[in-house]
């Protein structure tokens, strides 16, 4: 028996201590209750002044207790699932990471062309089908605002883009309730009705407030309905410090964990218990550019410090890596996005996003969506740590083979060199020669060959012609209700 042993067979950080979460915490709640927010919404506004906030006009000042009552009743852990299979796909609790595409880029890299295009309803098809395919790739967002389709009813053409090529879950963005709801409609039908939908969602949504501290209706409105139908929500500020947040680190914390906490209050009370994910994209504004920084060492900072918070709180987090704000995929982006990657992985974060993103979050490129699909793969692995245990010690297989002998053919090795070892897929690690003869290739090159690879051989799993149809029936009343057609 083992006494006063500590196990870490995880490598984790932590940015924040404990005396700092609470402060930090206390600040977002002390922002609801004497300055709160404004909510364009008569439901939410009217929610919260009969749960005893304070009105005037559009702002709410919430009570302490509102947000802890909040807190105490949404859920500290979120299930998503395949929606070919029904299998649970990933547990959104605890330390547990997962890696998808971040969403909406006007621009996109197209691999056959080389050339930055506005974003297609192919490109998303396309990034879909490279997702389904990508082992580390754990979920879907859409890298592309299509631009090709109806611009108002844009958000189904891109929910189908997804849904048909990938059947990992999925975070979508909708342009307001009534276009969240269409791609409710098109989700019950993949999963065969309202209540397997319920049972086992395979989407999330994406809402975001405006910083600082305003929740739009179009927001909210998406809000109550995730809230009201069981469709696993997340809110997700994005402030810039020194520009929409204060310039201090802890001051851009407080101000977007409190749009965070002021998200959390109106949807718990508008359905207790329902599945909600704190979010949060917080970075600089880059003082020389003005750009909305996805790489700065600050962006990474604010990152893991909202994993820290969230945690703290007991509920699933939602955050940003694999991406970067270099112009094309290079050594720089490389750099940013290894770093990124591996930050959120130690830090715990639940459900990462992003990844795929060039130029501060303006195109989607499938060659950094591969790229940096390999170095999630190492991430996970550094992030595992070391098993120590008696097999793992290998003692006995030490005094097997003795001095001077190898370990090449012992069962041991064989036994162990699949879990213990991470092998690459994309990175070299060939000899000089080896790889002088057989191309010079740069991992750009690779990641290229094998993105063609990827969109020429990989075969999704179809939907059928009935759900199919379906879609396309909503889209088409879509259309026809905004005068398309």
């Amino acid at each position: 028996m083992r006494a006063n042993y500590t196990v870490n067979e995880s490598v984790q950080f932590r940015i924040l201590s404990e005396g700092q979460i609470s402060e930090i915490v206390g600040a977002a709640i002390e922002i609801l209750e004497t300055t709160g927010a404004v909510f364009y919404s008569t439901e939410a506004l009217e929610m919260l002044k009969q749960a005893g906030a304070h009105i005037n006009g559009n702002r709410a000042r919430i009570p302490s207790a509102l947000t802890k009552q909040a807190l105490q009743s949404a859920p500290n852990s979120v299930g998503l699932y395949n929606s070919r299979t029904g299998k649970k796909a990933m547990a959104l609790a605890g330390y547990n990471s997962y890696y998808g595409t971040g969403s909406d880029t006007p621009y996109f890299v197209d691999p056959l062309r080389g050339e930055r295009l506005r974003a297609r309803y192919q490109d998303v098809a396309n990034a879909a089908k490279v997702i389904d395919a990508l082992p580390h790739v754990d979920f879907c967002m859409s890298l592309g605002l299509v631009q090709d389709v109806p611009r108002l009813t844009s958000d189904r053409y891109q929910f189908k883009a997804m849904v048909t090529n990938t059947g990992k879950p999925m975070v979508i963005t909708a342009h307001d309730i009534q276009g969240f709801a269409d791609i409710v409609a098109m989700s019950e039908e993949v999963a065969g009705g309202t209540t397997e939908l319920r049972a086992r969602p395979f989407l999330v949504l994406y809402a975001e407030p405006i910083s600082p501290l305003q929740h739009p209706k179009d927001s909210v409105d998406k809000l109550l309905f995730a809230a009201e139908h069981g469709i696993p929500v997340v809110y997700t500020p994005a402030p810039m410090a020194g520009a929409t947040a204060p310039c201090t680190l802890a001051g851009t914390l407080a101000s977007g964990i409190s749009e965070s906490l002021g998200g959390l209050v109106i949807h718990q009370l508008k359905q207790a218990g329902a599945p909600f994910i704190m979010g949060g994209v917080f970075t600089i504004m880059d003082m020389r550019t003005t750009i909305f920084s996805y790489a700065a060492p600050e962006f990474n900072l604010l990152q893991a410090a909202q994993t820290d918070v969230a945690h703290y709180l007991g509920l699933p987090i939602f955050c940003t890596a694999g991406c970067s704000d270099s112009n094309v995929l290079d050594q720089q982006a490389a750099a940013e996005a290894m770093f990124s990657i591996l930050v959120t992985g130690q830090s715990g974060a639940n459900l990462i996003h992003d990844v795929g993103y060039l130029e501060y979050g303006s195109t989607g490129s499938l060659e950094m969506l591969v790229m940096s699909n390999e170095l999630i793969g190492m991430a996970k692995r550094f992030v595992r740590g070391i098993r120590v245990n008696k097999e793992t010690l290998a003692t006995e297989v030490v005094d097997q083979v003795g001095p001077g002998g190898h370990f090449l053919g012992e069962q041991h090795t064989l036994d162990y060199m699949r879990s213990e070892f991470w092998t690459p897929s994309l990175m070299n690690r060939k000899r000089y020669d080896e790889w002088k003869d057989a191309g010079a290739k740069t991992l750009g090159d690779r990641a290229h060959e094998q993105v063609l690879n990827i969109l020429a051989e990989h075969t999704p799993v179809p939907l059928t012609k009935q759900q199919l149809d379906r879609f396309d029936e909503i889209i088409r009343n879509a259309d026809q209700r905004h005068g398309y057609q």
